[in-house]
């Protein structure tokens, strides 16, 4: 039997608990098996000149490229283990694929098996995390290898449709943009693709919308309120009424006499009380995190890249053995391993003393909304595992991503965090006045896990004084004194460039930038554009083409003329971001076989060749 992974690290995990220790040359062996490896993907599609001598150079006329049989080559930094997986494969009549449990996965295995003409028996090990006891767990639950076989046919397809756009379209559009005098000819090619170029496009949008920003200039008056027989005042702001004059549209008040007007008309006046209601709010723990909920906060805390903490996250998991696997697009988890928590727990004492306190303090006979078999995918929201590591092995960066996990984790096993919420309404002289106000009262599951202060430049500044503030309590008719008010003010503000962190963001929640409901409801399924394994390699690869640039310290994202240039040529149907995601839906559809493959590739080229034709007619 040869069980065949997907790098060296995981062989040699595998092969421990499989008592494989003995080592030959690109595999380990014994106790009757044999394990190896590939470097991630061995093999690589060919380039077009393999498919005939008229694609050597790039020719409009020579357009489309549709190979008939589709060729892949070795790479040349795999060429030596190949072999040695080749005559393995030769041997052997059965193959226990041990690759990372996704489409990626599959396909790295199975493309490598089928030009090696693999027929022997095929059986799937399922794995999420890499510690001794969830590998002989999975052992002992060998899927057929009938069961993920579709997930191969999805990842050719991915990959197969990725090809054809790619270079047919990179070619058409470069050099359409050279004929047209868009583009000069020491200026690199153009790159095109399916889900990278929508991306472009969003930061292209957004760059577009801060350069048009027109700033308003409004006004907020703020009052400060003292109740009878009180000395302690509180805040409360005027809402303007809509519809009235010198009031816009969004209810900001945009007249500076109206807004004086206010102040003269309320200083040292009563207002009645219109209302004063409390109410018991009960916040639930947050989920684990999926991988783009942790490049999100990653992004925000410490400017990290995508692509750095998916990194990180993909160490914790295999060099460390201490987080479960990392590219999944789930934050709920098995009921099955509620039971798990005690051990975990443990470890994370083992690993971290300071953690000690918080871990007692937690309640392992709770169940959060987390503990969800319904909501799972094909993987759990990433966790610690109950594998014991040592602090001091972790790089700075590697600490931060643990303690975030862990204390997600944690978070589930307390309570809810509960506050009071209070809404004070003003009258005062004809003029509306609110405020809110805000007290905890429980803490719950905040004691494990605290949120830092939001950065304002990422326009989520935390709660204001006003929302921060205690109450009084007060009854409706009560009347308080306008001690002092203030006329403030302000100015709109451009949305701000995206980061890595918000790029994903909106990758992922595309939906919310499409009107059509149809196609917004396949967005919401499938979760935007990419997939939590691929944003990071497309916003590097854009950065690497030189369509996007960082920029200054926060390292914000922004659109070099380059990939202004391009989303300017496209049509819409190859920068649509909802078009993209029905894509991914269809890939979807060959993974859970309501697709054939030779299905969506049809579909492909009859798409491809009515975006050549729209190149070939000068563009968009």
């Amino acid at each position: 039997m040869l069980y065949l992974c997907e790098k060296p690290s995981q062989a040699r995990d595998i092969a421990r608990v499989l008592g494989a220790n003995g080592r030959g040359d690109g595999f380990l062996h014994g106790n009757g098996v044999q394990v190896t490896w590939c470097f991630g993907h061995l093999l690589e599609q060919a380039e077009p000149a393999a498919y005939g001598e008229q694609y050597k150079r790039w020719n409009l006329a020579s357009l489309p490229i549709l190979p008939q049989q589709w060729k892949l080559e070795v790479k040349k930094s795999g060429a030596k283990q190949f072999k040695v997986v080749k005559a393995l494969l030769a041997k052997v009549q059965h193959v226990v694929i041990a690759t990372d449990a996704d489409r990626e996965g599959e396909m790295i295995a199975r493309e490598v098996m089928e030009l090696c003409r693999y027929r022997g028996e095929v059986s799937r090990l399922w794995l999420s995390a890499l510690d001794d006891a969830s590998i002989r767990k999975a052992l002992g639950q060998l899927k057929p290898g009938s069961a993920t076989e579709k997930l191969y046919q999805a990842g050719l397809a991915r990959s197969r449709a990725d090809w054809l756009v790619g270079m047919n379209l990179s070619r058409a559009y470069t050099l359409t943009a050279q004929r047209n005098g868009q583009l000069q000819a020491n200026a690199g090619a153009l790159s095109v693709g399916r889900v990278q170029t929508p991306t472009l496009r969003l930061v292209v949008d957004r760059d577009e919308q801060i350069h048009n920003f027109i700033p308003l200039d409004y006004w907020d008056v703020a009052a400060h309120c003292l109740p009878a027989g009180d000395t302690q005042t509180f805040k409360a702001n005027w809402i303007p009424a809509k519809g009235k004059p010198g009031v816009d549209e969004e209810g900001r008040c945009t007249d500076p006499s109206l807004a004086e007007q206010v102040v003269a008309s309320c200083k040292g006046q009563q207002a009645d009380v219109l209302r004063c209601d409390t109410e018991r709010k009960r916040q639930a723990a947050p989920l684990p995190y999926d991988l783009s909920g942790l490049q999100v906060e990653a992004s925000r805390r410490w400017r990290l890249s995508a692509q750095q903490v998916l990194d990180i996250a993909q160490a914790l998991y295999e060099k460390h053995k201490l987080t479960t696997y990392p590219r999944t697009d789930c934050g709920y988890l098995p009921l099955s391993q509620h039971g798990d928590a005690k051990g975990v727990f443990k470890a994370l004492v083992h690993t971290d003393q300071s953690l000690a306190e918080l871990v007692a303090q937690a309640d392992t006979s709770l169940k959060s909304k987390a503990w969800d078999d319904s909501k799972i995918t094909a993987h759990h929201g990433i966790i610690p595992t109950a594998a014991t590591g040592r602090l001091e092995q972790l790089s700075e960066h590697e600490r931060s991503i643990y303690d975030l996990i862990r204390r997600r984790y944690l978070a589930q096993f307390f309570p809810a965090h509960e506050y009071d919420q209070t809404t004070i309404e003003l009258n005062c002289r004809g003029y509306r006045f609110r405020a809110t106000g805000r007290v905890n009262r429980v803490q719950g599951w905040k004691v494990a896990y605290q949120e830092p202060e939001a950065d304002p430049q990422d326009g989520k500044a935390g709660a204001s004084d006003a929302e921060a503030q205690a109450l009084p309590s007060l009854n409706k008719g009560d009347q308080v004194l306008m001690q002092d008010l203030l006329s403030i003010q302000r100015q709109t503000k451009p949305p701000p460039p995206y980061t890595e962190g918000t790029l994903i963001q909106a990758m992922k929640g595309i939906a919310k930038l499409v009107a059509n409901p149809k196609l917004k409801a396949i967005l919401k399924e499938n979760a935007g554009i990419g997939t939590e394994a691929t944003r990071a390699a497309i916003i590097e690869t854009l950065l690497q083409r030189q369509l996007l640039e960082r920029e200054g310290k926060r390292k914000y994202l922004r659109a070099t003329p380059k990939g202004i240039a391009l989303i300017g040529m496209l049509p819409g149907a190859v920068k649509n971001p909802a078009l993209t995601a029905a894509w991914e839906q269809a890939l979807e559809a060959v993974a859970s076989g309501e697709m054939t493959l030779l299905e969506f590739m049809q579909k492909q080229e009859h798409w491809l060749l009515k975006m050549l034709e729209r190149a070939r007619e000068g563009g968009s």
